[in-house]
């Protein structure tokens, strides 16, 4: 229950929807941008390699799921930061501080969630930023690892 699959089943169905994405995400090679790496959902909405395009003006919700894995402890507490981007400036983040080395132990997992309700215009892009992709746990749980957008409909 509750995987990449069955939510993206889920959204499939929703009759009321005007636009919605639901991609998998992965850290890029040489960037602190995710990549979109499987589609899901991808409905009215242009789905690029690392950014979601709007197609129609309207009120959205954006969300963002992420988990991470540190497989050793640190000395110094970790500051973990998610940027939800507009057109490449940021529009929401996200700054939470993990693995102090009293708390921390082995191989420790986190989960981040962000939400972000917003007005976006036709064309304007969506992406998200990491400053450490490196702790992106994409090994034990890689299609946990998503980005999303849904349009709220006149007709609610």
């Amino acid at each position: 229950g509750n995987t990449f699959e069955d939510y993206s089943r889920i959204l499939q169905r929703v009759p009321t929807m005007r636009a919605a994405a639901y991609m998998r995400v992965s850290s890029s090679a040489n960037s602190s941008k995710l990549s979109l790496v499987q589609k899901g959902v991808c409905e009215a909405i242009q789905c690029k390699t690392e950014e979601l395009v709007i197609r129609e003006q309207g009120v959205y919700l954006i969300y963002c799921h992420l988990n991470f894995h540190f497989p050793s402890c640190s000395t110094s507490p970790t500051d973990l930061k998610i940027e939800l981007l507009v057109n490449d400036r940021v529009d929401r983040q996200t700054l939470s501080t993990w693995c102090e080395s009293e708390t921390c132990q082995e191989k420790t997992f986190k989960t981040l969630f962000q939400l972000h309700l917003t007005h976006l215009n036709e064309e304007d892009r969506i992406s998200v930023t990491l400053n450490h992709p490196k702790f992106l746990n994409e090994d034990s749980l890689p299609n946990e690892n998503v980005l999303g957008i849904l349009r709220y409909s006149d007709r609610m």
